[in-house]
């Protein structure tokens, strides 16, 4: 049995517009599961609601009695169904809700739509009043909308104004200032007529029933409806990069050329291209990397050219305007290589590179005129032009005076390989070479040459010979002849006399003076020969000198000469043995003698000894020379003597020996004055050695004297000097000391400190003090000297003048003095003398030599007057060794006492 139930479900709810529900119902997209159908169900549906907008809510309900097992199984499908559908609503509100988003970021693009005012305005305030609510005045795209306004609009007896005016009598749509056109015009019949009353402005007869949606001119002031309109299409439409074209209800987008897409937002892109190489790119993409006006131009980089477009520019259309270029390397033209030259290229010489150098040379005789070595640039030019080979010149050549010259010129007149020879007439000759060749340097091998008279080069004279020619100097002229002669000692060698021939050379070189020879000179026996050869051996002028072995005597002459005759001076000498003279004992001793020669020949030695008591005087031992002659004079024995005594002071002296000679064997005593004793030996004797058996004794005062009445000579000052004296006991006492010294200029002749000794004596005499002394003066003829001298011919404080005689001039000092350091102040001066004539020379050249005899005649006088008063001052004569007074040697003075 069945249970009915009636139940209202709410199965869902659906919004939408009225019409989007009349399409839905044809497609039961939303009904519920079959199964109310199977149980007999009736299915009501009610709209609950409906929105301002057009939108409603619909609810199915389900009516009838069913089982309960079919309800529960029937509600599990609708429960099922229902959130199938909240699903697919879900997906739905997604996909809406992506829509709207993508809307709103297309800026939301609003549909085009009419509008009309309620009142009536004039053309102007009504484009006002549609610019300021709307977009503008309607702008008729074409006849559908015509039909369209027409049929939408309600009608208005005054009709409405739209967006066409006569500007410049043209009709001009004002919105967008375009003309309206042939096609586009829709004018009523007969119109637009004017009539003449300014019919400027345009309206449109809508709902008319003569002439539905046609236009018809009318004044401008008259008030209609404004019929406006709300452009879809806005500022940034299409991107901005495409024509917006107005629809109804919508608008379409006609892209400019190089974009596409629904709004033109899309820009043709030509694509990257791979850069060939060494090429360089710089691009500007004012749309898009490598799109639509990209423009990118090429550079190579350096030392390549471009291949191809330097710029290329992405089209509409999506293809670049050409293809990449591409670099190739720089290359520079050809080079020839240099006429007479030649050309090293590091590369090949047809296609030269960047960077390429060539090395350009020239043969021999050819200079390079231009740049050694040029360079390809990266411009693809050289960076000179290519020298060339200009052949090598030498100055021009003239003939010489006197002379002729012929040349050959085998590439051009006086230039490399050219070669010019020279010619001189009869009596002239070449001065230089004959013939010249211009060289790789541009020189000529030579100077020019002169043409010089023929004469021969003087000749010169011989060493110790002379030479006679006429002229005696310079060059000699043809035909000249010279004789030569040599000086005495020497002969002619060659040819006595040389003539110049017409070659200007002489018949035959000058000779030479050889010195005469002498004989060879053998030594002699037992004989050495030393001789020097200033001219050539045993020649003029060679001396030698001989000399004889140990032993032996040179009989003849010790020196040989070569003489001016070719002979020596003198035979050659001889050596011979020789002998001393024989030698006696001497007196009072004995000779002992070894010859081993013989008797008193060379190397003979004798010795000799003397007696007691006699000693020897002379050599001990003589011995022969090689001279002959003993080596000294022979000895003799003398007696033996001892040394001199004195009688002590206060005392006596008595010997034997009256003479005083002191021989040996002699005795002396002593003896001492009253109230002195005697100390020492009282006698002494003369011994064979030579000496005093004792030494002199002494006398001692046994009651002294009193010092204080010892007195010594009183001394005076010194002349030029001065003394100071330390007196011991008194003045001038015993012990008393005087110091002597002298002025500056001065010397001290003599002991410089006295003393004075107990027995009332001075040590020494007095000193003196003599002035220091100058060299000597001697004047040079012609000049004078006078001189005064205080102390002393050219002695200190002396001073001399000089002078010369008129016409000469003094070269030195006038006046010169003796220092006391024994030097003049200024060296001595000579007299210049000027030019003289003949009687001034011989006047003085007769007083000079007058001068000179009298010079020479004074100083013998004053010679031997010197010697003379010389020999007055010094009174006798020393004792000679024979004198009867004493002992050689040995004298008496009793007035002397030599002890201090």
């Amino acid at each position: 049995m069945k249970e009915e139930t009636t139940s209202v479900l709410s199965l869902g709810a659906e919004q939408g517009s009225e019409q989007s529900r009349e399409k839905q119902e044809g497609s039961r997209a939303l009904e519920p599961p079959p199964c109310w159908k199977q149980g007999g169900l009736e299915l009501n549906t009610m709209m609950t609601n409906r929105d301002l907008g057009g939108h409603a809510d619909f609810t199915w309900v389900l009516k009838g009695s069913f089982p309960f097992s079919f309800q529960a199984s029937c509600l599990k499908a609708i429960w099922n169904w229902r959130f199938q559908t909240v699903i697919f609503r879900t997906a739905q509100l997604l996909c809406f809700s992506a829509l709207i988003f993508e809307l709103i970021k297309q800026k939301e693009v609003a549909a085009w739509t009419y509008n009309y005012s309620i009142k009536a305005y004039s053309w102007n305030y009504s484009r006002m009043f549609c610019q300021k609510h709307y977009t503008d005045l309607v702008a008729i795209q074409n006849k559908k909308e015509i039909a369209y306004l027409n049929d939408v609009m309600p009608y208005f007896n005054s009709y409405y104004w739209i967006g066409i005016r006569r500007i410049n009598d043209k009709w001009t749509w004002v919105g967008t200032k375009k003309v309206l056109t042939k096609e586009a015009e829709n004018w009523a019949d007969n119109e637009p007529n004017n009539k003449k009353n300014n019919q400027d402005c345009v309206e449109i007869y809508i709902k008319s029933v003569s002439a539905p949606g046609k236009w018809n001119d009318e004044p401008c002031w008259k008030k209609k409806r404004a019929l406006c309109y709300t452009a879809s299409c806005q500022d940034m439409s299409c991107s901005k990069q495409g024509e917006c074209i107005e629809t109804i209800g919508n608008y379409t987008c006609s892209c400019f050329p190089g974009f596409y897409g629904p709004e033109c937002e899309y820009v043709q892109e030509c694509g990257e291209f791979g850069l060939p190489q060494h090429v360089l790119m710089n691009c500007s993409h004012p749309l898009g990397n490598f799109s639509f006006n990209s423009e990118c131009s090429f550079h190579c980089a350096e030392g390549y050219e471009l291949n191809g477009p330097s710029k290329l520019e992405c089209l509409a259309s999506g293809t670049w305007t050409n293809n990449p270029p591409q670099c190739i390397a720089a290359q520079c033209p050809p080079l020839k290589t240099p006429e007479r030259g030649s050309m090293t290229c590091l590369s090949s010489p047809e296609a030269p590179q960047y960077r390429s150098s060539c090395h350009f040379a020239c043969e021999e005789g050819f200079a390079l005129v231009g740049p050694e070595v040029v360079q390809c640039t990266a411009s693809g030019v050289w960076t000179a032009s290519p020298p060339g080979c200009e052949v090598v010149r030498c100055p021009l050549l003239e003939a010489p005076g006197k002379g002729t010259m012929d040349c050959v010129h085998p590439l051009t007149a006086f230039a490399y390989g050219s070669s010019c020879r020279f010619e001189c007439e009869p009596g002239y000759q070449a001065r230089g070479w004959a013939t010249l060749h211009c060289i790789v340097s541009g020189q000529w091998t030579a100077p020019l040459p002169a043409c010089e008279a023929i004469a021969c080069e003087p000749l010169e004279s011989p060493v110790h010979g002379s030479t006679d020619c006429a002229p005696l100097s310079g060059p000699l002229p043809y035909n000249t002849s010279c004789s030569f002669r040599c000086a005495d000692g020497f002969r002619l060698k060659g040819a006595d006399v040389a003539q110049c021939t017409d070659l200007g050379r002489w018949t035959a070189p000058a000779p030479v003076c050889e010195a005469l020879q002498c004989q060879d000179l053998p030594a002699p026996d037992q004989a050495q020969v030393n001789c020097s050869h200033p001219f050539g051996a045993f020649r003029y002028r060679s001396t030698c000198s001989f000399s004889c072995d140990e032993g032996l005597l040179l009989v003849g002459a010790g020196e040989l000469r070569c003489l001016g005759t070719g002979t020596w001076s003198a035979p050659p000498p001889q050596c011979q043995a020789f002998t001393c003279t024989p030698l006696l004992s001497p007196r009072n001793g004995t000779m002992t003698c070894v010859r081993p020669l013989g008797d008193s020949s060379y190397k003979s030695r004798c010795q000799f000894t003397c007696d007691e008591g006699f000693s020897l005087s002379g050599p001990e031992i003589l011995d022969c020379a090689p001279s002959g002659h003993w080596t000294g004079p022979p000895p003799t024995c003398e007696a033996v003597k001892c040394p001199e005594l004195f009688a002590p002071e206060q005392g006596s002296l008595a010997c034997s020996d009256t003479r005083r000679e002191f021989s040996v064997g002699y005795t002396c005593r002593f003896s001492c004055n009253k109230g002195f004793k005697l100390e020492g030996s009282n006698d002494v004797e003369c011994t064979a050695s030579g000496k005093w058996t004792a030494p002199p004794p002494t006398c001692k005062g046994v009651v002294p004297a009193p010092l204080s009445e010892v007195r010594c000579p009183a001394l005076i000052t010194l002349e030029q000097g001065s003394v100071s004296c330390r007196h011991g006991l008194g003045t001038f006492g015993p012990n008393t000391t005087c110091y002597f010294g002298c002025h500056a200029g001065f010397t001290l002749t003599g002991g410089r400190a006295l003393r004075c000794r107990p027995s009332g004596q001075w040590t020494a005499g007095a000193p003196t003090c003599r002035a220091v002394k100058c060299s000597e003066l001697h004047v040079t003829e012609p000049g004078t000297m006078n001189c005064s001298s205080p102390w002393g011919n050219f002695s200190y404080g002396s001073t001399c003048s000089f002078r010369c005689p008129e016409g000469q001039l003094l070269n030195g000092s006038a006046r010169t003095a003796c220092q006391e350091n024994g030097q003049w102040s200024t060296p001595m001066p000579t007299c210049q003398a000027g030019p003289l004539t003949i009687q001034e020379a011989l006047t003085y050249f007769g007083g000079a030599v007058a001068s000179t005899i009298g010079l020479v005649t004074c100083g013998t006088l004053l010679a031997l007057l010197r010697k003379r008063f010389r020999q007055k001052d010094d009174g006798e004569s020393p004792l000679n060794p024979q004198s009867h007074l004493g002992t050689y040697g040995v004298f008496t003075n009793a007035a002397f006492d030599p002890s201090p």
